[in-house]
């Protein structure tokens, strides 16, 4: 099989990412309906549908919004502007639909954390869409720099990158089996969800500097910057992740 993956069925070529992406939307709200009838839930569904509306549009706006200042280069075409509609990024939606839920919560006066159901929901989602995006190849801007590493792949270019969505999807595996064990005990509500915020963005923050990012503040993609505004908002989690591990 080679990479990018582009198979043809019937004369149509099939965009393979776009399709798994689709069905991480599918996989993981289906889990996440199959967990909630499963593990008894502190709050009502009314609560939670305006929870999960909340993150929709959060995640919606905040993956646009980051997904821009990747490269935020303002072009006026009509080419632009497609693209600016299409541009995304998993961490926008992601600390987007954080914000967006805390947003919910207080228009409806919630106090109760809502997000240890969303979890291995979420987890699974990004496992899958990576899948695409390493099939993607570099068609998709989630690809490493070049490398002599020995895990080093040809992408589609004829260059050795490091597959940075591979690492990715190791990465993920192993969060959800770590997830799943920790949701059978007995934890403060919430802490899951903030663990694996710390955990993901923590992974992210450093891989970000084996990719062939272009636009940089002090050093720092715009992904980096986004990791460093999610530990400083879960900043008492990690103080006592440490003093824990210490």
């Amino acid at each position: 099989m080679n990479i990018p993956f582009e198979p043809v069925v019937a004369g149509v070529p099939i965009n393979v990412h776009l399709i798994l992406e689709y069905i991480a939307f599918f996989v993981a709200f289906r889990y996440y309906l199959f967990l909630r009838r499963k593990v008894a839930d502190h709050l009502s569904t009314s609560t939670r549908l305006t929870i999960i509306l909340g993150a929709t549009f959060g995640a919606l706006i905040g993956s646009r919004i980051i997904g821009f200042m990747e490269n935020p280069v303002l072009d006026y075409s009509i080419a632009g502007f497609i693209y600016l509609l299409n541009v995304k990024t998993i961490m926008g939606g992601l600390f987007g639909g954080l914000l967006g839920v805390e947003i919910a919560k207080w228009i409806i006066g919630e106090k109760q954390s809502s997000g240890d159901l969303f979890v291995l929901p979420i987890t699974l989602g990004i496992f899958i869409g990576r899948i695409g995006c390493f099939l993607a190849g570099i068609n998709e801007f989630t690809y490493g720099t070049e490398t002599s590493f020995f895990m080093g792949m040809d992408l589609g270019d004829g260059v050795l990158r490091h597959p940075v969505t591979l690492y990715e999807i190791i990465y993920l595996a192993v969060l959800f089996v770590l997830f799943r064990r920790l949701m059978k005990e007995e934890l403060e509500n919430g802490i899951l969800f903030r663990w694996f915020m710390l955990l993901y963005f923590g992974f992210r923050f450093f891989i970000e500097f084996i990719k062939p990012n272009i636009f940089y503040t002090l050093g720092l993609s715009s992904i980096q910057w986004l990791c460093v505004v999610c530990f400083i908002y879960y900043r008492n989690t990690l103080i006592k992740l440490f003093k824990h591990a210490y």
